[in-house]
């Protein structure tokens, strides 16, 4: 897919064609509706859609792709337009896909531990309605109030109970899929074990609705614990709380959440929400340390071993949650946190993950190529998984400067995740504002493989054009 294929424009005689496999209702070309499927939460980036669509079922989806690849029309597929990479960007126009009318729970298994839902469903409402029957889903990126499980599937996600519980690919058995040209498949078999060939539905998640449109998903699900306990550890410098990360492990305990967050985040994020935090004189970063389980005995020893470790790392001070209220806010101000710190300033984030005892490293090195550069950063993330979200601030950059030369300093950035064993993305994904960065960590046999894979499932290249390569 080395060259970009020549797209059909939109004419009338297509959206009628349109109209006719899904319905009036389901088919939008006026201006209002092109504008707001023309962005999602990356940075300010807008592209217009020549047409947004909404079907209700397989089928539906199934004769929409077999129209469009007939014509050669690029689709977009859209969950809640959460994503921070740009994968839900219609960069080449056409149909911008949205599968927010695919919100069915279908079936939750008590029996065999699985669900079936479909992939317009916020992730917040599949975790509570397993939750009414005992049972967990723990994939919860930090936008799980409003993201939706298809584009978790879609971009691999993530979140802060990854540390104990693993990622979305822990977690998901099979898919029902539409390929771009139409067919529908099932990827895989609604079992623990896969050793039947290849091993199709973790290729699609985490390819970013370049090879297929997901339509039901069945994930696996697991007994819901009884009790969880939050501390909170302060720190006087970055490093400190970075070093003391792969050290809580090696102490032999897992917690089922550890976060990392640098001063100037949680004072935003005061600022920002209204939270009420008294952040003390000389503390400039944090570790938020969670551990669930059903035995509250158990998790208070595991909660002294962590205790002994953080003291080795010069920690000042511990909180304890000690009330659910009180876990909800501090679990508020790390949700809140990228929102606040981007309400301040012109931004770009960055997603790197390295080996968690690489941390220190790379707080370091962000912060020296900051000061060469001129740009401000405020870290945080799942500290736990080796996962630091960067937020760059223009601060004092000038505006030639932020154009210009923000670039050099984001290919260091990634120069140096990199070398110390890490990759450009841990959660949101490659979309179309990564792109250009994937040299720096997969050679080009790499690429061209992911490409040739690309080709198999989409031979006309139209679905989520302009993403990943």
């Amino acid at each position: 897919m080395s060259a970009i294929p020549a797209y059909t424009k939109i004419d009338s005689g297509f959206l009628a064609q349109l109209v006719t496999i899904l319905g009036a209702k389901n088919v939008f070309s006026d201006e209002v509706s092109l504008v707001d499927y023309s962005h999602d939460e990356t940075e300010d980036l807008h592209y217009e859609p020549e047409v947004v669509v909404k079907p209700v079922d397989t089928a539906a989806v199934s004769a929409l792709l077999k129209l469009c690849n007939t014509h050669h029309v690029p689709v977009t597929p859209r969950g809640g337009g959460t994503g921070l990479s740009g994968g839900a960007l219609p960069v080449y126009g056409g149909v911008l896909l949205s599968m927010e009318r695919f919100k069915s729970i279908i079936s939750i298994d008590t029996e065999n531990l699985q669900a079936t839902v479909e992939p317009g469903v916020i992730t917040e409402e599949f975790m509570n309605a397993v939750a009414e029957h005992g049972l967990l889903y723990p994939v919860d990126p930090s936008s799980k109030g409003s993201c939706f499980i298809g584009g978790n599937v879609a971009h691999g996600s993530g979140g802060p109970r990854v540390v104990k519980y693993g990622t979305i690919r822990e977690y998901i058995l099979n898919l029902e899929i539409v390929l771009p040209t139409g067919e529908v498949i099932w990827t895989g078999a609604n079992t623990l074990k896969y050793a039947s060939g290849y091993n199709l539905t973790q290729l699609m998640i985490g390819s970013e609705g370049t090879l297929g449109v997901v339509t039901k998903i069945v994930t696996k699900l697991i007994p819901k614990v009884q009790n969880s306990v939050l501390m909170l550890g302060s720190f006087a410098e970055n490093e400190q709380a970075c070093a003391a990360v792969s050290a809580i492990f090696r102490a032999g305990v897992t917690p089922s959440a550890l976060e990392f967050m640098e001063r100037r985040g949680v004072e935003w994020v005061v600022q920002y929400d209204a939270i009420k935090f008294d952040i003390k004189d000389g503390v400039n970063a944090y570790l938020m340390i969670e551990f669930d389980g059903d035995d509250l005995d158990t998790i208070f020893k595991d909660c002294e071993k962590v205790n002994t470790v953080l003291e080795e790392f010069g920690c000042t001070a511990v909180l304890f949650a000690d009330t659910a209220g009180q876990k909800e806010e501090l679990w508020r101000m790390r949700r809140t946190m990228a929102e606040s710190v981007k309400s301040n300033s012109v931004y770009k984030e960055e997603d790197t993950v390295v080996p968690r005892a690489a941390l220190p490293k790379l707080i370091n090195g962000i912060k020296e190529i900051g000061s060469r550069y001129g740009f401000e950063s405020v870290c945080y993330g799942h500290a736990g998984d080796g996962n630091l979200h960067i937020n760059i601030i223009k601060a004092g950059m000038s505006d030639e400067d932020w154009k210009n030369k923000l670039k050099d300093g984001i290919v260091e950035l990634f120069q140096l995740t990199a070398s110390l064993g890490g990759t450009i993305s841990g959660e949101h994904g490659i979309g179309l504002v990564q792109k250009e960065f994937m040299s720096i960590k997969y050679s080009e046999i790499n690429l061209n493989l992911m490409r040739g894979i690309k080709q198999v499932f989409d031979p006309n290249g139209i679905l989520n054009p302009g993403k990943i390569f």
